[in-house]
């Protein structure tokens, strides 16, 4: 067994994800970092990559010079995979690319702009037969896996209500007027695509109670609202959901709570009780059964769940977390990676992240999202 290359695109000087996305794997060991075309300005791509001690050969301006270099490469010297840490607006021509080549790809959420575009990326990775993971990061979290677990074996009964909240304060104001590279593509329906703060973190908000619970929307009712003047996407919404099978839901996404930093909670009650998780305290998940004590589990116990214990990296009561989370999912990815190599089934607990098709469910939730804001109707059918 040898190393995994991975190329980047997108990610260079003055991204914040690309790194995240690079310490992430290097926490494993088992992937580096071999080719790139980190940003959309060949000048600074080239830059960026002497930054990370690329060679010469294989640090390119743009994406479209990557992808040849590499089919160009012999078997042996090609990459394993690509991760995409891009604006919204480049996933889907740079995702479409690289699985039509043959190659495995690792996309940053939310996946593409488009039904459309999700659909035609959902049907190329079954036709290749290609890994391809969306870096839903919070999945990662060992005490998310736990949730998963309980709820879906039965522990909390019937599903009843899921309220799911999404919290920030960082754009409260104009940033995107003031300089500032984050906030301007993501006000900016050019690279951001239809939503704001819907598509940035409500994204997240729905796949976290579709990975936890495993319920599919019926219905929804939204309200979005862009409460910073000159900003022409959301910067808050609230929804409210049906679930098929009869469960009901609120899910709330806003990035103009003055003061909130990165404020994700999930709670999800059933028949016979109730699971509340918050990502900026990650490692602790408290159990309210209907007819007993509250327990609170927490990360590197004994007594959770084997999907839980793998992902949990230091013993109890060391920190562990965001990019611990996006560790887990780059594990997953490049165990399922190995075991396509070897010709063999990957194990499922291994193998464990979101894949095309999560992602695909994400844009249709933003494109329905902003088609009931946009409606005079009460609810809009899935």
């Amino acid at each position: 067994m040898t190393k995994l290359r991975y190329a980047m695109v997108g990610g260079g000087r003055d991204a914040f994800i690309g790194a995240v996305h690079r310490k992430a794997i290097a926490l494993d060991g088992q992937a580096e970092l071999v080719a790139g075309a980190l940003s959309s300005s060949p000048e600074k791509a080239k830059a960026s990559g002497r930054d990370l001690f690329l060679a010469e050969d294989r640090n390119h301006g743009d994406w479209r010079s990557l992808l040849d270099d590499e089919l160009k490469r012999p078997a042996h010297e090609r990459i394993d995979f690509v991760s995409i840490v891009t604006p919204n607006h480049m996933h889907f021509p740079v995702a479409q690319a690289f699985v039509d080549a043959g190659f495995h790809v690792v996309c940053d959420k939310p996946l593409v702009h488009t039904r459309a575009q999700a659909d035609a990326l959902v049907e190329a990775v079954a036709r290749q037969g290609t890994v391809f993971c969306v870096t839903y990061n919070y999945t990662g979290y060992p005490m998310v896996r736990q949730a998963r677990e309980m709820v879906r074996s039965g522990e909390l009964g019937e599903v009843r209500k899921i309220v799911v909240e999404y919290n920030q304060g960082w754009l409260a104001t104009r940033l995107e007027g003031a300089g500032n590279k984050q906030a301007a593509w993501r006000s900016d329906p050019a690279q951001s695509g239809a939503a704001g703060a819907i598509g940035d973190i409500g994204s997240h908000a729905e796949n976290l109670v579709a990975t936890v619970t495993g319920l599919e929307i019926e219905s929804l009712c939204a309200d979005l609202s862009s409460f910073v003047p000159g900003r022409p996407l959301d910067d808050d919404g609230s929804l409210l959901l049906r679930f098929k099978g009869g469960a009901r839901g609120v899910l709330v996404a806003s990035q103009i709570n003055a003061g909130l930093e990165n404020d994700l909670r999930l709670r999800v009650s059933g028949a016979l009780g109730t699971l509340e998780w918050r990502q900026e305290r990650p490692s602790e998940l408290t159990h309210l059964p209907h007819d007993g004590p509250r327990r609170v589990f927490t990360r590197g116990t004994p007594w959770l769940c084997e999907s839980a214990r793998r992902a949990s990296r230091l013993p109890s009561g060391h920190p562990e977390g965001f990019i611990e989370a996006f560790a887990n999912l780059y594990g997953g990815v490049i165990a399922d990676i190995r075991a396509k190599l070897a010709g063999v089934a990957a194990d499922p607990l291994a193998a464990d992240y979101p894949r095309v098709e999560d992602g695909a469910r994400g844009v249709r939730f933003i494109e329905r999202t902003v088609a009931s804001a946009q409606s005079q109707a009460k609810w809009t059918a899935w």
